[in-house]
């Protein structure tokens, strides 16, 4: 099976990548036959409290004493220089530049200057963190001391107000965050138990005429994609949301499938999105 485009990778570049590097991705890229990698690195302005702070060393570091996690800049300048040497080095590697945006409709300066620093080939956005009281929190944190299902409600209802309200992105990125870390104790996540807000969230995202992304670090629900299709979405991308090289691309071969069942297919270049 040939591969798609990994359309969502992240890199040094990436304040929660400690053990990426863009040059080791591409090499990984070449070496299992990728056509074409974006790196969409993260650009968050949302400050989050984590009670269990001290669990997660990629975090501290970055951690006040009030608990709450600041996310350094993206250096984009930076980025940018790092993505043309790999160009260089890796001719025969489609390379992508990108952005994932974190809550951009509550930053919208910010994300204005950077979005204006550089040209950013893929802009994703996300919803990562959700208010908590007097601070933001992610899904994790909020499943401490909030039902799990008020969490994927509120999730999602935000995810919609972000479409409906910032037009700064082209693609949706991982509509089911908060599954990567659904309480143990529970049944499995349902989608259908969420069914019609996953769809509100779809059909918006659709009137935009936007694309939703298939991540596969925890792999989309097939019925997720079909309720794309049937709320009229027209664009999918593959997204591994690798922050390491070995896992450039996982789990690709079953989207890949999933995907097509759904009755999207490739575009013209190895690169494109998936279209219906």
């Amino acid at each position: 099976m040939d591969l798609p485009a990994d359309s969502r990778v992240h890199s040094e570049w990436s304040w929660d990548a400690l053990d990426g590097t863009m040059e080791r991705t591409c090499a990984r890229g070449v070496a299992i036959g990728l056509p074409a990698v974006a790196f969409t690195e993260h650009a968050d302005y949302t400050a989050g409290f984590s009670s269990a702070i001290g669990e997660f060393p990629q975090l501290a570091r970055f951690a006040t004493s009030d608990q709450v996690v600041h996310p350094p800049r993206f250096d984009a300048p930076a980025y940018l220089d790092c993505l043309e040497r790999c160009r260089t080095a890796f001719p025969t590697l489609r390379i992508i530049s990108g952005v994932e945006l974190g809550e951009p409709h509550w930053h919208a300066e910010v994300v204005a200057t950077l979005l204006g620093s550089g040209r950013f080939d893929r802009v994703l956005a996300s919803v990562h963190n959700l208010p908590n009281g007097q601070y933001f929190s992610e899904p994790e944190e909020l499943f401490r001391s909030h039902a799990p299902v008020e969490v994927m409600h509120e999730y999602l209802a935000e995810a919609a107000r972000m479409i409906a309200s910032c037009d700064t992105f082209s693609v949706l990125a991982h509509i089911d965050y908060p599954v990567r870390v659904w309480p143990r104790n529970l049944e499995p996540f349902n989608p259908r138990q969420f069914e019609e807000a996953i769809r509100h969230v779809l059909r918006t995202l659709a009137g935009t005429d936007r694309v939703l992304e298939v991540n596969t670090r925890v792999p989309l629900d097939e019925v997720v994609v079909d309720w794309w299709r049937e709320e009229g979405g027209r664009a999918v991308t593959f997204g591994s949301d690798a922050h390491e090289s070995m896992s450039l691309a996982a789990g690709f071969q079953e989207a890949v499938a999933m995907v097509e069942a759904a009755g999207f297919r490739r575009g013209r270049h190895p690169y494109d999105v998936w279209r219906r």
